[in-house]
């Protein structure tokens, strides 16, 4: 090669790899993010199973770090997850394990030596242990533990190991001290620790939104035990699992049997509001960076009020000591465990399906539901209706409510559902909610799969396909899926190939990205009015031009305003979660595709 050509070739080369450059600087680097109701394969429960019906469950989570490595155990899902990150979960099958599964589990890891486990769903069993939880493999105790429903195992510093239990609107929260030593036995220690307040504290009284015509006594139950810089915090939910008013509260102590103090900022895990409601009977984990982290139990509720899922939130110790955790628009995309500064935290993508225009391919039945505060549920069958084009329209697939759904007239490559979004957005990331109808399914069961693709389109015409999973072994009925690079969109169209049951069915398709419009502007004219019940508030605003919805934060201080309230659309709203003897400080600010408003000043209500 002559001189010349050798400079050719190397300029040729020096482009390309200019080009190359530029084209990676190009590339927005997309962040770790996970959405709650959290993306695992959850069991078919056995429970409700003689009245055929059947659903997909996870509740009354219990999380481990292990070794640097995290382990997930859930009631009556006959296993458990793994995960080296928080966000990706493989499920592990028990060599051996209880009967029916486990009920309210818990799981302690001593020094990184051992884990031991109990959870029996009869309320008494053997405690077991190994050192290696990834190999299945379990040693029962010789011995039996009773009471041990709802149970929290704990081993303090020194050794001593005690064993928390309690799941009634009657009784209260226990402790009894083990020998972890001597084959776990009970060596006599016992006490009783806290009850309910409901007169006190508004947010644990039963009901949703804590109103319920007859029964007055909230449930306490699922005890769960962190030590932080020497204190002890006994966590408890309230007031039941099916609401969604479903929190956890704290007591604080100086030893593991008390005396316990009611902390002045319950709830400390609280989720009303929003697409998935609840966010209590959890654990509090620490992650090997430090970071805290709350799992809870979220209310699906809508084949069975036992249909939960599971929620995680980034929890914090303040200078006061008091325990709180994040659950602003908490089921929205959150960044990863992995970000060094916001982990945890609304990584700013905000719904763009929200009330989509949405057609389908057939349909069994649409039904809207929701959870009454006097009956099980408030229930209306859509009638079908049809476009100009002839396409069947749905009006649940994007209403933010996981309880309404669509079912289509069969489970095969020929059931779709498009949606035009009122706006067009730069899409970052899907989230499809699949509802079990009639799945005929009561166990865990190896080898379902759900099999699909997404397309997206700026006019409706011209597709291009973003996700294929047509091909995939993963069983996700919460599928959260974000894409390498974000593509700008109108329209979404789902293409179904296969997933578990008779008939394709969702309750919500949920697109994330950012709108190419403004923000809404601040709320105004926002009014809060202590009721003359002082667990009770009525907050009013004005509607905001724009505007999906409203989200209300609230605390016992200006800067530990920790709890929120997401809605749509409503420009009201009467809470009766307020301790009584507490004042308050209040927020709002108005939200939609765009983004988040301006706060409103903070204003004190005593």
């Amino acid at each position: 090669m002559n001189l010349h050509g050798a400079k050719h070739k190397l300029g040729v080369t020096i482009a390309a790899l200019t080009l190359s450059l530029s084209t990676a600087l190009a590339q927005e680097i997309v962040p770790q993010t996970y959405c709650n109701p959290l993306d695992i394969d959850y069991t078919y429960m056995v429970y409700n199973s003689a009245r055929n019906i059947s659903y997909r469950s996870g509740a009354d989570p219990a999380v481990i770090e292990f070794r640097g490595e995290y382990y997930m155990f859930v009631t009556r899902s006959f296993g458990y997850w793994h995960s080296t990150d928080l966000v990706n979960w493989n499920f592990i099958k028990p060599v051996q394990w209880f009967f029916e599964g486990c009920n309210a589990p818990t799981a302690f890891n001593y020094k990184d030596s051992l884990v031991y486990f109990a959870g029996d769903p009869a309320g008494y069993g053997s405690i077991l242990y190994t050192d290696d939880p990834k190999s299945g493999k379990w040693t029962p105790t010789a011995s039996i533990s009773n009471n041990i429903q709802d149970s929290e195992l704990f081993i303090d510093d020194d050794g001593k190991t005690y064993l928390y239990w309690g799941s009634s609107n009657v009784y209260p929260i226990r402790v009894k001290e083990l020998n972890k030593d001597d084959r776990m036995l009970e060596t006599g220690v016992k006490a009783d620790l806290i009850n309910l307040d409901e007169e006190e504290h508004g947010w644990e009284r039963f009901g949703e939104n804590n109103f319920h015509p007859t029964l007055k006594e909230g449930y306490m139950e699922g005890a769960s035990m962190t030590k932080h810089n020497g204190k002890y915090y006994l966590q408890y939910a309230a007031p039941g699992t099916q609401f969604n008013v479903y929190g956890d509260g704290v007591y604080i102590g100086d030893s593991p049997l008390g005396p316990f103090t009611y902390m002045k900022n319950n709830p400390m895990s609280f989720k009303p509001g929003g697409f998935t409601n609840g966010a209590g009977h959890g654990i509090t984990v620490k992650q090997t960076n430090g970071q805290y982290w709350h799992f809870g139990t979220m209310a699906l509720a809508s084949n069975s009020h036992w249909e939960r899922r599971l929620c995680m939130f980034p929890t914090y110790f303040d200078n006061e000591g008091l325990m709180h955790s994040n659950t602003a628009y908490g089921d929205y995309p959150r960044f990863g465990p992995d970000h060094p500064t916001k982990a945890g935290e609304h990584c700013g993508w905000m719904l763009l399906s929200y009330k989509g225009k949405t057609s389908v391919s057939s349909s069994q039945m649409q039904v809207k539901k929701s959870t009454s505060t006097d009956n099980d549920y408030d229930i209306t069958e859509m009638p079908l209706e049809k476009n100009s084009e002839g396409e069947i329209l749905s009006q649940v697939l994007t209403d933010e409510n996981p309880k309404s759904f669509w079912v289509a007239n069969a489970n095969n490559d020929q059931q779709w559902v498009k949606i035009e979004m009122l706006n067009p957005g730069k899409v970052y990331a899907f989230q499809l909610n699949y509802h079990d109808h009639e799945s005929g399914i009561y166990t865990r069961t190896e080898g379902l799969r759900h099999r699909f693709t997404i397309e997206v389109s700026e006019n409706g015409t011209d597709w291009q396909t973003v996700v294929d999973r047509s091909n995939s072994y993963k069983d996700s009925p919460n599928a959260y899926i974000v894409l390498s690079q974000p593509v700008s969109a109108r329209f979404v169209r789902y293409n179904n190939m296969e997933v578990p049951g008779n008939n394709l069915a969702l309750s919500e398709i949920r697109v994330f990205g950012l709108g190419l419009g403004k923000k809404p502007s601040a709320v105004k004219g926002f009014y809060v009015k202590r009721e003359e019940d002082r667990r009770d508030a009525t907050l009013s605003w004005n509607p905001v031009k724009g505007a999906q919805g409203y989200n209300i934060r609230w605390g016992i201080a200006p800067d530990k305003l920790y709890n929120s309230w997401q809605l749509y659309h409503d420009t009201e709203l009467l809470m009766r979660c307020l301790d009584k003897n507490t004042s308050y400080f209040f927020t709002i600010e108005a939200f939609n595709e765009n983004g988040i408003s301006e706060k409103l000043p903070v204003q004190e209500i005593k």
